[in-house]
This record gives structure tokens, C-alpha cells and sequence, in this order.
């Protein structure tokens, strides 16, 4: 191998124990269910799916996207959870769930949030809407927006509320990215949708999610039903450091799309598990630079890298480091410079691109020339 002039493929057995023996991993349980999905959260690996794909009525669960726009708006600032909202009659008038809200009543952003997560009101995520957009087609586009900027290729919405709609449509795949999306970004608003009930003008409703007074370890997310979307769930749980995420779509009733949920849910947390191979920031691979001030750079990753594998067989993961050949400086702090490779039974199983972690400035005119006649010798006497 030249001098300086190499490509790293480190096999990282120590990554987890070798004696480790991969376990026999049983089918998904059989669900009446039109489609669903079952993922990790930290990973975002998909454990189990059926017409993932499948565009159907997302009925109520459009809430989540509802939600996650006016999350955005209080997080850019451009709301306050203490803002009033006028109640217009057409949020008053909307039928299905409810509030219950009033009609030219002032509610505050929080309370309309919690009608929405909690009850499910129509009312409440129009006045959002109207509040928000000034009007409910204009909020829809803002809906759409984020479904294209979250990858939520299969969606698009027409109202704030699920109402049956034309063209109003998502997947069980795209819910479940929406979830996920949301619980990551919104951490201090995800833990209203644990709450069981939530009492406005002196009602007080609980939560349609059955799974929250059933399984203590589900804190979300939403349920939904129209005729034609039958009986659909979204739903998140965390097991010992381990979040999962289940979507549920087209079931018979409300406690079949609850039974089908814990399925899921209790097959992914029983036969699967993940790990956190590398954090932000960790030392992955260090390796030489030419004509820099340092003589070799340190290489990271941006992000946390999980990685969801069936119980028992961790031995299973290695992973190699791919550096291109002869790197030069200057490099930038932050640049992208190969690429960290994981696999699982000798199969790809993710990449992720390699970052400087430190800025690695130009040598001088002295450190360049030297190391420019070492390149010159390398690439006339060395050899693979």
C-alpha cells in the first residue's frame, strides 16, 4: 500500500459479543388490518409492515399533522400557547368529534391543543387552522408543505380535521414518519398525548386511545375512524430504553385496532432490539492528511447511529471504515470525508456519511512543499 495512500476497512468485532448466536425470529402476528407498520424509533428500521404503502383515509389521525404544524409555529415563535383564538362559527358548526367550544368564545392556543390530542375536536383544529392560516385550505397547504419537506411521499391533505375529503389521503409508512418526526422535535408537546382525559367548558372526554389505560408503557399518539377509514391507530411505547412505533390502519372496531396495536407492539419489543453503536461526535477513524498543520484528522458522525437487530444476535453487526485515498488539506470542521458502513450477517445494513471533527488548516509553504515531494515519490515508487 502507498505511503499515505489508503482506503480503511475496519472490521469492528469488538462491536458486540462474538459468542452471541442470532435468534430465530417468528412471522409478525396475523392482524386484521387494511395495512400497517411497525418501526424503531432510534433507528428508524422498519421491524414488520404490511401495504406500507397503501394510501387510505387517515379519518382523525390527520390530527397528528395538525399538531405538528402548530408545534412548528410555536417553535419558530410566530405563536404562544397563551395566544387567544377567536372561535369562528364555521370551527363551531364543524360536526364530529368536538370540544365544544364556543362560538365568537376566545380560547387559549394550549387548551385548543389539548381538545385536539386529547379529545379529538374538529372544532378545535379548525380554529387552530383559521388561527394559524387565516384559513383552513391555507393551513392544508401549510400541511402539505411539511409532509413533502418530512419525505411523506404518499400524502396529502385537504382539511385539518380527517373529514372525508377528496384527495385527502396517507399511508400507514407516512404516518409513521410523522410520528416519529414529531416525537423527536417536540418532546416538551409529545407528553400531552399520554394524558387520558381533558375537561373544557365543564366536559370532560378521554382519551380514544385504549392503549393508555391498558399498557403503561404507551405514552401516544392517535386514534382515528371514519366509515370508510375504519379503525386506525398510531401508536408509540417505550420498554427500557426502547421506543416503538406502531400504525395501525382499516380495523373492524375500536378494540381491534387497540388489540392489533399491542400485538405489534408486544411482538417488536419481544423478538428485536437496538443498540446505539456510535454517538454524535465519537472518534470513529483517524487517518493521515497531506500538506496539513496537523498530520492526521479525527472522523466522526453528525448523528447518534442505532441500529435494530433480532434479539441475540449482536455478533452479527460489524462495520468498516471507507476513507478515500490521499486526503489534502485544508479541510473544514464539519465536511463531509467517507463514509462508516454497517452491516448485519455480512449484509449492508446502513450508511452514514463520515465528518471532520476538527478544522485541519493548510501547513506552510515549508509543510506543503516537503509533503508535496512525499506525494510526488509515492506516486512514482509505491504500489498496492
Amino acid at each position: 500500500m502507498n505511503l499515505k495512500h489508503f482506503l480503511v476497512a475496519l472490521a469492528i468485532a469488538a462491536l458486540m459479543p462474538i459468542e452471541a448466536v442470532r435468534a430465530q425470529v417468528p412471522s409478525p402476528p396475523e392482524l386484521g388490518a387494511t395495512s400497517y407498520v411497525l418501526l424503531d424509533f432510534h433507528s428508524g428500521e422498519t421491524i414488520a409492515e404490511k401495504e406500507p404503502d397503501l394510501q387510505v383515509e387517515p379519518a382523525s389521525i390527520t390530527k397528528l399533522m395538525t399538531s405538528y404544524v402548530v408545534f412548528r409555529e410555536l417553535a419558530k415563535g410566530q405563536l404562544s400557547l397563551d395566544d387567544k383564538v377567536l372561535i369562528s362559527e364555521k370551527a363551531w358548526r364543524t360536526g364530529g368529534s368536538r370540544m365544544f367550544v364556543e362560538v365568537d368564545t376566545e380560547v387559549s392556543v394550549e387548551d385548543l391543543l389539548m381538545g385536539v390530542i386529547v379529545q379529538s375536536g374538529n372544532d378545535a383544529s379548525v380554529a387552530l387552522a383559521e388561527h394559524v392560516a387565516g384559513s383552513e385550505e391555507v393551513f392544508a397547504q401549510m400541511m402539505n408543505a411539511e409532509a413533502e419537506r418530512l419525505g411523506m411521499d404518499n400524502t396529502t391533505y385537504q382539511n385539518a380535521t380527517g373529514l372525508p375529503s377528496p384527495d385527502h389521503y396517507t399511508t400507514a409508512h407516512d404516518i409513521a414518519i410523522l410520528a416519529r418526526a414529531l416525537i423527536e422535535e417536540f418532546p416538551e408537546y409529545y407528553r400531552w398525548y399520554s394524558q387520558q382525559e381533558f375537561t373544557y367548558n365543564d366536559i370532560t372526554q378521554p382519551n380514544r386511545n385504549l392503549l393508555l389505560y391498558r399498557d403503561s408503557s404507551v405514552d401516544g399518539l392517535k386514534t382515528g375512524h371514519t366509515e370508510a377509514a375504519g379503525y386506525c391507530l398510531a401508536t408509540s411505547a417505550l420498554r427500557d430504553g426502547m421506543r416503538l412505533i406502531s400504525v395501525v390502519m382499516g380495523t373492524e372496531s375500536e378494540s381491534a385496532r387497540a388489540t392489533a396495536s399491542q400485538a405489534l407492539l408486544n411482538y417488536g419489543f419481544r423478538f428485536f432490539e437496538t443498540f446505539k453503536l456510535y454517538a454524535a461526535g465519537d472518534v470513529i477513524s483517524t487517518t493521515p492528511v497531506w500538506k496539513g498543520e496537523i498530520e492526521e484528522m479525527r472522523l466522526g458522525i453528525e448523528g447518534d447511529v442505532f441500529v435494530t437487530v433480532p434479539r441475540g444476535s449482536q455478533g452479527s453487526l460489524s462495520a468498516e471504515v471507507l476513507v478515500p485515498s490521499t486526503p489534502i488539506a485544508p479541510f473544514e470542521q464539519g465536511q463531509e470525508f467517507g463514509t462508516l458502513e454497517v452491516s448485519f450477517d455480512g449484509e449492508p445494513r446502513l450508511q452514514r456519511p463520515l465528518v471532520v471533527l476538527d478544522e485541519v488548516p493548510r501547513a506552510g509553504w515549508w509543510g506543503r512543499t516537503t509533503d508535496g515531494i512525499g506525494l510526488w515519490f509515492d506516486g512514482l515508487f509505491g504500489g498496492d
